[in-house]
């Protein structure tokens, strides 16, 4: 029995080296195409957030697409599409050598496209405006938050990811491209064919100016566009030049603000609190990282957060901080309800991943995807041109002076 055991041992432990020699050897024959498939299957095994895989055995999908003839790099990154489309989430995604480098550069420089903010709507799948970039080809076209783009150049949106759409739109100065608009104001479903000049837009992510136009009481008003690498020192410097002319209350506005960098979110909810959490992240296996304030606000002045459907991701955790440790009233709509956060990976060709490796929530462990954040304040408003910010015609900002103004009195007389 046991001389029995002892060849059954053997002889399974002889196959299992045959197995080995020969996945190895298959494994030294993967073409480079293959190399650059098996690549990016196993970021998205080690690091994606759901670990069904969208209810799927990923090493079966593995198996399957290696088996594929590879014979071109656009054939092999259009497998890759074809294989991350099977998590049907669309913010894990890939990126082209190029798409990669403008989504670099967009968070510390400039580029030449029309200036417009984009997102996918989550709940409908649609390629929405966020916003138009201040200044901007597309601002001045009219083009506003939640209109739907159907097509760029005749290209049907619904068939291309986001960063294709980003990189359709982006291109040397002077050339055009045209898009077909499905306003959001619309009631008749009506399009709108626009075509827009591309040019040279500067990504500076911080406009501040002092208000005094309420008497004895001067308001430092920051606006910020995107999460940018810069918008913490930027901020920062804007806050301290306000405080010097005199400001006595801050509106901080995030309309729009499509997010960006997460450290960014954390740096500049440090400039305005003094401690308590910040976010928490919650990866696949449900363990959760926290961020903390770290004692050293620039200023204890009150603070009102604008907000709208446009405010996203980095831009809700920041609010969601800052709500919830009462440190600002939120004035505006509910935003937009991004709950995800994406890592990126490059590939060995220059290409990228964009990975969704976790969720977060707020200090308070709210989960706000698909959700979103709900103002103190509830206050609708229809688009608004960028000359009418923080004019008469735009109501969030005239109900953010007077919470500013309620607080100040309550202080005063307390």
């Amino acid at each position: 029995m046991r001389k029995s055991a002892f060849w059954i041992s053997l002889l399974f432990s002889f196959s299992l080296f045959l197995f080995l020699i020969g996945w190895t050897q298959s494994a030294a024959a993967f073409t480079e195409e293959q190399k650059l498939l098996l690549h990016s299957w196993r970021l998205v095994n080690q690091s994606y957030i759901d670990e069904t895989f969208n209810h799927q055995n990923w090493w079966l999908i593995r198996q399957k697409y290696i088996k594929k003839p590879l014979s071109s790099r656009e054939e092999t990154y259009e497998t890759i599409e074809e294989m991350l489309a099977l998590l049907d989430e669309p913010f894990t995604r890939l990126l082209r050598p190029e798409q990669y480098h403008n989504l670099q550069v967009s968070t510390a420089g400039e580029l030449s496209g029309i200036g417009l903010q984009i997102n996918i709507n989550p709940e409908t799948g649609n390629l929405e405006i966020v916003t138009p970039i201040a200044g901007s080809p597309a601002e001045a076209a009219g083009l506003a938050p939640r209109d739907r783009i159907l097509k760029i150049d005749g290209v049907d949106t619904s068939t291309i990811t986001l960063d294709e759409a980003a990189a359709r739109m982006r291109g040397p100065s002077g050339t055009t491209v045209s898009l077909t608009i499905q306003p959001n104001d619309s009631s008749d479903n009506s399009l709108r064919q626009v075509d827009i000049v591309r040019d040279r837009i500067s990504l500076s992510p911080v406009f501040a100016t002092l208000d005094d136009r309420v008497q004895n009481f001067p308001i430092g008003y920051v606006r910020l566009s995107q999460f940018s690498a810069n918008a913490a020192q930027e901020i920062a410097h804007s806050v301290k030049n306000l405080d010097k002319l005199g400001a006595q209350a801050y509106i901080l506005d995030l309309r729009n603000n499509p997010g960006g960098l997460l450290q960014a979110g954390i740096e500049i909810a440090r400039l305005w609190l003094d401690n308590g959490a910040i976010v928490y992240t919650v990866n696949r296996q449900g363990t959760s990282d926290s961020f903390i304030a770290s004692g050293s606000s620039l200023t204890k002045s009150p603070l009102v957060v604008l907000v709208n459907q446009g405010t996203a991701s980095a831009s809700e955790i920041l609010a969601g901080a800052l709500q919830d440790n009462g440190r600002a009233t939120l004035v505006g709509e509910k935003t937009f309800g991004k709950g995800l956060i994406q890592s990126l990976f490059e590939l060995p060709d220059g290409a990228g991943l964009a990975i969704t490796v976790a969720k977060y929530e707020t200090p308070a462990h709210k989960d706000i995807h698909k959700l979103g954040i709900v103002p103190d304040r509830v206050i609708p408003q229809d688009p608004i041109a960028y000359q009418q910010v923080g004019g008469e015609d735009d109501k969030q900002y005239q109900a953010a002076i007077k919470v500013l103004s309620e607080k100040t009195v309550i202080a005063k007389a307390s």
